[in-house]
């Protein structure tokens, strides 16, 4: 696997990863734009809103059928949080242009079909058509609902919006529902028109080759659009140790309850410096051999599961746990002498080396699909020479177990976040 990264216009670049693999091309378009709350529930919608219909496409079962005369091409969207920023990302999926029975460049009409939705969406004057637009609005609305009924993704949810209370990190990255049922179709368009003009651009494209033209084509239509105040990706605020603990505990009703403790890490950023922070992580909270499989949920069963996971970007560690009301404190108590643990070294050769393994596969499955690739570059945009999973697997492999140590003793408990059932709910 290889990359090249080219300038397309003023924040906007293009990116092509090569995989010989794959007979499939995976082409999307990545805006980012700083989180902030006023703008953050339109700037989700849009996505959602443009991949389904167009000026061309003026319904899902016209756009559908185009998708299918694609050999079953595939359209999708997400919104992420990638530091202090909001990501968009409207892609397709084709087969190689090798695979298709005939002369036509399926890659080419699928970055054209691409292009159209994003470029010519189906307007109503200035403003989106208000039948997409409500349409889209209430999916939101689910999507919101869906993430508020998974208690584990909702508990770390509300674990970092308090921990970043007042920060952009903080915010969902959908908004809130009353947010989105504020959205009008004339705000939509001005959302529209803010992305093509002030997001920073990155266009990835995932394949055996890169399709002639497609780079020309996108700097071509950027260049025609006025362009200003490109965010710069590099600025995202780390997490900053707590002058004291922040404790917050909500009720529902549950039958488990969800205890999260988020940490500052004391580094952040990109892939070289976090390294061995990266495999501290995963020795603390990683897989059956990492402290707090091993003793917090097996040896001791304070939980029902124990795990520990790192946002690089902000610098953040967060423990997320299933628990027992009634064992809550011990499991905190325990979390917290299992990372004193790995501050004073108590950790063998043999569940280092085991990490680290795991470490290296799964960093070296990202190869493994379109997908994973083009996620792998979207989260390293502020990286002007991003590792490719293979460096990086390389790199964990030489961490040393004192690097390690010396990366823990850099984590401090910032924020705890109990959500626990309603008197009489719980199992």
């Amino acid at each position: 696997m290889a990359y090249k990264l080219t300038p397309l216009g003023d924040g906007v670049q293009g990116l092509f990863i090569e995989n010989p693999r794959f007979k499939t091309t995976l082409l999307s378009f990545h805006f980012y734009l700083p989180l902030r709350a006023e703008t953050v529930a339109e700037n989700a919608l849009l996505p959602y809103v443009l991949t389904s219909c167009s000026a061309q496409y003026p319904d899902f079962s016209k756009l559908n059928y185009k998708l299918h005369s694609l050999y079953g091409a595939t359209l999708s969207t997400c919104v992420a949080k990638v530091g202090d920023f909001q990501e968009l990302r409207l892609s397709i999926s084709v087969i190689d242009d090798a695979f298709s029975l005939d002369d036509t460049s399926t890659v080419g009409t699928a970055a054209e079909l691409l292009s159209s939705l994003l470029f010519a969406p189906a307007l109503d004057g200035e403003a989106f058509r208000a039948e997409d637009v409500e349409r889209e609005k209430r999916q939101m609305r689910e999507r919101i609902a869906s993430e508020e009924s998974d208690k584990r993704l909702y508990a770390r949810s509300r674990l970092t919006g308090e921990m970043f209370a007042g920060d952009p990190y903080g915010l969902s990255k959908f908004g809130a529902p009353a947010q989105v049922d504020a959205i009008t179709p004339a705000a939509l368009f001005a959302a529209w028109q803010r992305l093509l003009q002030t997001a920073f651009v990155r266009v990835q494209i995932v394949g055996r080759v890169l399709p002639r033209g497609v780079f020309e084509r996108v700097a071509a239509a950027f260049r025609e659009i006025p362009r200003a105040d490109i965010p710069d990706l590099t600025q995202t605020a780390p997490a900053t140790p707590a002058e004291r603990v922040r404790e917050v505990t909500e009720t529902q009703q549950l039958a488990q309850g969800k205890l999260v403790l988020g940490f500052s890490c004391g580094q952040h950023g990109l892939d070289r410096p976090t390294m061995p922070l990266f495999v501290c992580s995963d020795l603390f909270g990683g897989g059956p051999y990492s402290r707090l499989f091993a003793n917090v949920r097996e040896k001791l069963s304070l939980c029902y599961y124990c795990s520990a996971s790192l946002v690089k970007s902000k610098g953040l560690l967060l423990v997320d746990s299933g628990v027992e009301l009634a064992n809550a404190d011990r499991a905190r108590e325990e979390i917290l002498r299992q990372l004193d643990a790995m501050r004073a070294g108590e950790f063998s050769d043999a569940d280092l080396e085991a990490s680290k393994r795991s470490v290296c596969e799964m960093l070296r499955s990202y190869d493994d699909s379109p997908g994973t690739l083009d996620l792998w570059f979207a989260n390293r945009v502020a990286d002007p020479a991003p590792m490719t999973p293979a460096e990086v697997s390389d790199a964990a492999a030489a961490v040393t177990r004192e690097a390690v140590r010396d990366a823990a003793r850099g984590v401090k408990l910032h924020t705890v976040y109990l959500l626990r059932p309603e008197e009489g709910t719980e199992a």
